[in-house]
């Protein structure tokens, strides 16, 4: 049986892809849920995930001095860019102070840099990471949820894998496109909406996603709205979902309740049924 994973996405922080995610994911069944916004994730705060398992996430190794070999001839020190001698924060594993060292004093050790969990929630298993904060890596830590996620709806004969996406388009939103079929795109009516909407399009047209897309808060400004409109027709594409700004919809969040279960009716109106069975077929 084929998994089907979805993405959400968005070009910028604060669209409200997390509130879109939460809100496809009642729609469906057979499914697998994955946060993939390992730098700030908070699809947790409106799932209450139990049982949670933990997994540590080693990214990047770092330099490692053994100060008893160590005889202080400040080689590691010349060759470092970082001033990570001084500060091992700041290392960033090129490993030429293990190279240029004489007495092999410094060695690359594994360095914890985040950790992962398997969590249990009314909808189905949930995975989702954290990284350490000043910690990198974090395209590998979305790539070890997406690997964990996909472990699990293989074991458990589940059809979907949904995924909550970083916003931007870096390396971590890289990461949670590749060898994804479709991605919902989410944007908001301001100038910077629509400029990075740009931007996510054509790293969705890249990776040949099927793009699906959502403006959220439409109201706010409707006449942004219609350019983003007028800006994807142009492109040949067209809305699925317009979300008002709709104060429901924040005191369910303020709750944390899902919105398309706290306010079904209002989203039932929105297109979500129609919009989440598009993505399954």
């Amino acid at each position: 049986m084929e998994i089907k994973e979805i993405v959400v996405i968005s070009g910028k922080g604060g669209t409200g892809k997390t509130t879109i995610t939460s809100s496809l994911i009642p729609y469906f069944q057979d499914i697998v849920i994955g946060d993939c916004d390992v730098d700030a994730p908070n699809l947790q705060i409106l799932f209450n995930p139990q049982n949670s398992k933990k997994e540590s996430f080693y990214g990047m190794k770092k330099a490692k001095l053994d100060k008893e070999l160590c005889i202080e001839c400040g080689r590691c020190y010349e060759v470092c860019r970082f001033d990570a001698v001084e500060n091992p924060k700041k290392c960033e594993s090129c490993s030429i102070c293990e190279y240029v060292c004489p007495v092999g004093a410094i060695k690359m050790v594994d360095n914890e840099a985040g950790e992962i969990y398997v969590s249990e929630t009314k909808y189905g298993k949930m995975v989702h990471a954290c990284l350490f904060p000043g910690e990198e890596n974090s395209g590998k830590l979305v790539a070890e949820v997406r690997k964990k996620a996909k472990k699990i709806a293989q074991e458990e004969n589940k059809k979907y894998i949904l995924l909550d996406g970083a916003p931007g388009v870096a390396c971590n939103v890289i990461s949670s496109l590749t060898g994804v079929k479709k991605a919902v795109i989410v944007t908001e009516p301001t100038l910077s909406g629509l400029h990075d909407l740009e931007r996510v399009l054509e790293l969705i047209e890249r990776f040949r996603i099927k793009p699906y897309f959502v403006i959220n808060k439409y109201d706010l400004s409707l006449e942004m709205a219609n350019k983003i409109e007028e800006f994807l027709k142009d492109k040949g594409f067209e809305v699925s979902v317009k979300v008002p700004f709709d104060k429901r919809v924040v005191n369910a969040i303020g709750r944390k309740e899902i919105p398309s279960v706290a306010e079904k009716e209002l989203f039932q109106k929105l297109g979500f049924e129609k919009l989440a069975e598009s993505l399954k077929n």
